[in-house]
């Protein structure tokens, strides 16, 4: 295959699983999703597990099963048969029965004490990059009072660290999602840095100076100033590409120099209230 037609086909699966993303809840067969491709069922069938490494059934139920994850631990009340019901499912133990098959816990298992390592090792699929805007803007950030849990270790881990977050804020009230900003700080890149000195903060606005507690967050604050600042839409596992061409790309040829505070992402929404690929978060490389 030569170089054009690899392009074509990248541009064309980058279209069918930005469509499967948005449509988890239709029809996602074969049939379907080669005329999205714009290919036979069976070309489709083969260049679709050429180019992920999986086929497209088990790609389509993975999707499904991986929103049905964030709606076990981020949401709230959700019952295990609504969520079931929602990932496609006829009754609760045909989906207890895939979860477990895929995660190696039953969903309500998961729920409770989630294993987010063996759960990241699913999704590591080979996915052509989809096309994203890379318009980069100049803005006056505002200081920001945070209160902030530091993550250090495995970034696989990292949804530990979310989850008591989430709970501090839930218990406090002091810095509630629904009315207040929600940030994190990255102080290194995941793909570069050993797992154990990997160095995250979850953080969310606040009012007022937080006491005390027991889940470790403290007082901290985003400072202002100028910051470049360039928008990315979908699942956070792309924001990546965004932070990579900032550095390797827009900085170079902007003529700016950085200031001595990371890289922070704003997530503007956040799962399960949103679909990942409704997702939106701003990045922001502080500038002198």
């Amino acid at each position: 295959m030569n170089n054009a037609g690899a392009g074509t086909y990248n541009e064309r699966f980058a279209k069918v699983l930005d469509y499967i993303d948005r449509n988890l809840d239709a029809d996602l067969s074969v049939a379907h999703l080669s005329e999205v491709a714009n290919l036979s069922k069976f070309h489709f069938h083969r260049v679709f597990s050429s180019h992920t490494g999986v086929n497209v059934h088990h790609y389509v139920q993975l999707m499904r099963l991986k929103r049905a994850s964030y709606q076990l631990v981020f949401g709230g009340d959700l019952r295990i048969i609504d969520i079931a019901l929602d990932a496609g499912f006829e009754n609760p133990e045909s989906f207890s029965r895939a979860f477990k098959r895929v995660f190696d816990q039953t969903p309500s298992r998961f729920k409770k004490s989630p294993a987010w390592k063996p759960w990241w090792a699913q999704f590591q699929i080979n996915t052509p990059e989809r096309p994203q805007n890379m318009n980069v803007s100049i803005v006056d950030f505002e200081e920001t009072r945070i209160a902030a849990l530091e993550h250090r270790g495995d970034p696989e881990l990292l949804n530990d660290s979310v989850m008591r977050f989430i709970e501090w804020r839930k218990q406090s009230g002091l810095s509630p999602v629904r009315s207040s900003h929600t940030f994190g700080i990255a102080y290194d890149n995941p793909q570069t840095t050993p797992p154990d000195e990997f160095r995250f903060d979850i953080c969310g606005s606040v009012n007022t100076e937080i006491p005390d507690n027991g889940f470790g967050v403290i007082n901290r604050i985003i400072p202002g100033g100028r910051c470049a600042r360039i928008r990315h839409e979908g699942s956070h596992q792309g924001i990546g590409a965004r932070a990579i061409y900032l550095y390797r790309n827009w900085l170079p040829e902007s003529g700016e120099a950085l200031r001595d505070f990371p890289l922070f992402f704003h997530y503007l929404n956040l799962v399960p209230d949103v679909d990942e690929h409704e997702l939106i978060t701003d990045l922001y490389l502080p500038l002198r």
